[in-house]
């Protein structure tokens, strides 16, 4: 007994030490590491920045952020009660991010061992696939700002569990308490909790009694949410000034669209909660159901089979909620478009790797199959090292050549005045970049902001708009890019210094702009055509450590 015993602790402090090692090049590379950029680096980053400049972080909640389209709604950037903002106030941009890659791992790691040890895959001589899967679980790519709003529900599953068997204790509520100030409610854990609402309704119906320790449990930490993220419940309810989000439409694909997108989703993930399962995963899943059809164990294996059905459930619920059939139903009720009850589907990273650990032990009950489980999972912890952000996005700019403040610097310092004085724009670039470097920029990437300055921006490049379709649809149904658009990059805002991309023919307005403040326009590409747009070509920006070659153009 205690030889099994020594041999999870060996298997535990080994999967400590292969997380740190996928961790380290955060902290070794520091600003020469390379990360994701599409909603992290191009957004949340120099939200962040932003907001610990800002001096608003703790601000009203009429407050606005000067920097970004001359008063951002202070609310749009997320509470302060979130541990994220403080990490950004308190460290460098590089550490900071290291210091949430790695409590996110250890606390998802730490999570998805004591529920499996603790409620779905029990038995000494098991530790190995308790402790294998904790660790895949630990080193699933997942979306940087959202924390533990994924990577954090088989903690706050194990603490409810204990809690709904008459075994809670303190420690189980610590950890309902202390989650929500490191996720967020709309990025995970409504649905969580609206799922443990069903699951306590379930055990009412069937016969389990009302338990109220448990629907305490769930109030309890839907409370804390509410309290922590009491900017989001502001604006959701009491806010009625009409923001971008109104004019967010998502029914829109038919209905083969929408199967098509179901088993896209069932088969390979999402990619703000890629759970890597496809190769490794999937085959040990339905491996385990046809030995459960053949062996007859449907009612012995229940959660197995129910977490299944769940599971392609989730998918398709993703996909259906952008079927156009829903349109009756949002044109009637507003909340249905403004708020994503597709996100339903962001707790398959729990669901999968809880199927994936049953059926590991229902492969290693079988004396045929027993050899396989640990080269089984080995197997996924490779494939899941091979997704380290290093490796991924090693051809994307590192973080220094991302936002290029020497480059940047030299900018300000060309202009030569107070960067509060003055506003500026991108083309072919992310404003984020601009707003990292503290200029105050009159585009942005933000999902909630003014309805009326959309309109006012909109002026800017509309006849641009009205060359292509697809950018304006994906800016007048969406908007949640704030971007000077052009018919001629289209939907690209990232040309590096080694592009050979022109704009030829750009016809923007002027007035506007300028009547926003705006003087300048940073654009990674040459206009061929800027007299004619009353721009005039200041400088050319060139920087060794940079990604961008930046034109910088005067309004005239």
């Amino acid at each position: 007994m205690s030889y099994l015993q020594d041999k999870e602790r060996i298997f535990i402090v080994c999967s400590l030490i292969v997380i740190s090692l996928f961790l380290s090049p955060y902290f070794i590379l520091g600003d020469d590491a390379h990360i994701r950029v599409h909603d992290n680096l191009d957004s949340n980053l120099a939200w962040y920045k932003v907001l610990a400049e800002s001096g608003q972080i703790a601000g009203p909640l009429e407050s606005r952020i000067s920097q970004i389209i001359n008063g951002l709604p202070r609310n749009a950037l997320g509470t302060e009660y979130s541990l994220i903002v403080w990490l950004y106030v308190w460290f460098p941009t590089m550490i900071a991010y290291g210091i949430s890659q790695t409590i996110t791992r250890f606390i998802a790691f730490l999570g998805m061992y004591l529920v499996l040890k603790d409620h779905f895959v029990k038995g000494k001589d098991k530790s190995l696939i308790r402790v294998g899967t904790a660790l895949a679980f630990a080193l699933t790519p997942f979306w940087p700002s959202g924390m533990l709003s994924t990577l954090g529900m088989p903690l706050a599953l194990w603490a409810f569990f204990h809690i709904r068997n008459g075994r809670g204790t303190w420690l189980h509520y610590l950890a309902l308490t202390l989650l929500p100030f490191y996720s967020s409610i709309v990025l995970g854990f409504f649905f969580f909790l609206s799922a443990m609402g069903l699951f306590w309704l379930s055990d009412v119906i069937r016969g389990k009694g009302w338990n109220w320790r448990f629907f305490i449990a769930i109030a309890y930490m839907t409370a804390v949410y509410l309290i922590t993220d009491y900017r989001l419940v502001y604006s959701f309810l009491f806010d009625g000034e009409p923001n971008s989000r109104d004019e967010y439409f998502h029914a829109r694909l038919t209905f083969w669209h929408s199967v098509r997108l179901t088993f896209k989703n069932f088969f390979l993930g999402h990619h703000h909660v890629m759970t890597v399962h496809t190769i490794i995963i999937l085959p040990v899943i339905i491996a385990a159901m046809f030995l459960i059809w053949k062996h007859r164990k449907w009612g012995k294996e229940r959660i197995f089979v129910f977490l299944f059905v769940l599971n392609f459930i989730l998918s398709a619920w993703y996909a259906f909620w952008f079927y156009k059939g829903w349109l009756p139903l949002t044109e009637r009720f507003h909340f249905l478009d403004t708020f994503n009850f597709a996100r339903y589907h962001f707790l398959r990273p729990l669901v999968v790797y809880i199927l994936f650990a049953i059926g590991l032990r229902i492969l290693w009950n079988e004396k045929v199959f027993r050899r396989s489980v640990p080269w089984l999972i080995a197997a996924q912890i490779f494939l899941l090292l091979l997704t380290n952000e290093e490796i991924v996005f090693h051809k994307k700019p590192s973080v220094r050549e991302f936002y290029a403040e020497e480059q940047f610097e030299a900018i300000k310092n060309h202009i030569g005045k107070p960067q509060n004085s003055y506003r500026v724009a991108s083309i072919g670039l992310h404003p984020a970049i601009a707003q990292y470097n503290g200029f105050y920029t009159l585009d942005t990437y933000n999902n909630f902001y003014p309805l009326s300055y959309k309109y006012q921006f909109r002026k800017i490049f509309e006849k641009e708009l009205e060359k292509n379709k697809r950018i304006r649809v994906y800016f007048d149904e969406w908007g949640g890019r704030c971007y000077i658009f052009t018919d001629e990059l289209g939907k690209h805002y990232m040309f590096k210094k080694t592009s050979k991309r022109r704009i030829k023919n750009i016809e923007l307005n002027l007035e506007p702009f300028k009547q926003m403040g705006g003087e300048y326009i940073f654009s990674s590409v040459p206009i061929d055509n800027a007299i004619e747009n009353n721009l005039k070509l200041g400088k050319v920006f060139t920087s060794k450590d940079s990604a961008w070659k930046i034109y910088l153009y005067e309004a005239l």
